[in-house]
């Protein structure tokens, strides 16, 4: 029987950073990947937004490897040729009573070694961004956006360079401990068994069916997947806006918010809704939800300016209405399967921290060794 080192499962842009890191440090890994083509899930209906950092509990894993990645992204962008662009945010308070909480993000923000946030106050927001209306905001300068599909690449190419082997339309559908490692089965058209040390999950919306594969792993261990479904309506016309604009978030949501890619194209999204099935169709009839949205900021949008644009959705492991959960990285002293790392709700900001959960995955392989 063949065996190897690490078995990543999922292409998207953490199982390749986890695939690039461990190679790079010498290890033998072969990245299985269900569909025929890289980055074809939960990366592929990305936002493109490179995050700073500020949203997220101080010392939580989702602060911690944000600010870490976003450092590491930014550097990887420019020794690869990645197209990307420092453009900034502004999170704007629509309103006075807003202020307040404006100013404990900020604070929140510091806490996680974000320390360049630029309090605007409504006229200085104009200068910059002449048709946002607000009763004041925060300039984030470090916000950037990149363009995902490029990124995917070159985390493949560097996963490739340092000897990963990447197989497509290969599901990892049946895994079980075998010795001091794990026996995957594998399905597709080059169906295979092979051992492993480390089985790394990393499947996104299906890690959790991944997961239940897993002989001998206790299914309480599983937390539940709760996909929440975003849309994006583009904006006709001109783009009027220069930054990425925020509204100030609501609770796990961060609100409908300006987004731009590296062409100026103007899109407005995600809104917020949990669903039961994976169903990417544009609910078209939110469109009137978005304009009142994007008025309380933007008031001058016109009538018929939005269009349908696309969805993404998020593996969430929190129902509506529940406290928004860090990102859970399980490993053997919770579950108790020697070698298999777990990684569940890897959703916003995981494009921004995939270099650095990467890194800190590795990390643990190599610690559990």
């Amino acid at each position: 029987m063949e065996r190897v080192q690490c078995i990543v499962v999922g292409a998207g842009v953490v199982g390749l950073a986890v695939a690039r890191a461990l190679a790079s440090r010498g290890r033998e890994v072969v990245l299985l990947e269900s569909e025929t083509h890289i980055g074809s899930g939960v990366s592929s209906r990305n936002s493109g937004v490179i995050h700073a950092g500020i949203y997220y509990e101080k010392n939580s894993l989702k602060a911690r490897v944000c600010v870490q990645g976003k450092h590491a992204l930014y550097r990887f962008c420019e020794e690869h040729g990645v197209p990307h662009a420092r453009i900034g945010k502004l999170i704007v308070a629509t309103d006075a009573a807003q202020l307040p909480a404006l100013q404990t993000l900020q604070e929140r923000a510091r806490g996680n070694g974000v320390d360049d946030l630029e309090y605007l106050t409504p006229e200085q927001v104009t200068e910059l961004e002449p048709v946002v209306r607000c009763a004041g905001a925060l300039l984030s300068p470090s916000t950037g956006i990149i363009d995902v599909h490029e990124y995917v690449l070159a985390l493949q190419g560097d996963a490739e360079k340092y000897g990963a082997v990447i197989a497509l339309g290969t599901p990892c559908v049946a895994a079980a401990i075998h010795g001091s490692g794990l026996r995957v089965v594998t399905g597709g058209s080059d169906a295979m068994t092979l051992d492993c040390d480390s089985l790394l999950n990393c499947a996104g919306l299906g890690a959790q069916a991944v997961a239940q594969s897993v002989a001998g792993l206790a299914k309480d261990t599983i937390p539940a997947l709760y996909p929440a479904k975003g849309n994006y309506f583009q904006l006709t016309g001109a783009c009027p806006f220069q930054r990425l604009i925020y509204p100030m978030p609501d609770a796990a949501w961060l609100g409908v918010h300006v987004g731009l890619d590296l062409a100026r194209r103007c899109k407005f999204g995600p809104d917020l809704h949990w669903v039961d099935d994976l169903n990417y169709d544009v609910d078209a009839d939110q469109a009137q939800a978005f304009y009142a949205s994007i008025r309380r900021y933007w008031p001058e949008l016109p009538d018929g300016a939005l269009q349908p644009d696309y969805t993404g959705i998020r593996p969430k492991i929190y129902a509506q209405g529940e406290t928004a959960r860090d990102f859970y990285i399980q490993c053997t002293d919770e579950h108790g399967v020697p070698g298999l790392i777990n990684l569940y709700g890897i959703e916003s900001p995981g494009l921004t921290s995939s270099i650095a959960i990467g890194e800190y995955v590795a990390d643990l392989v190599t610690n559990e060794a």
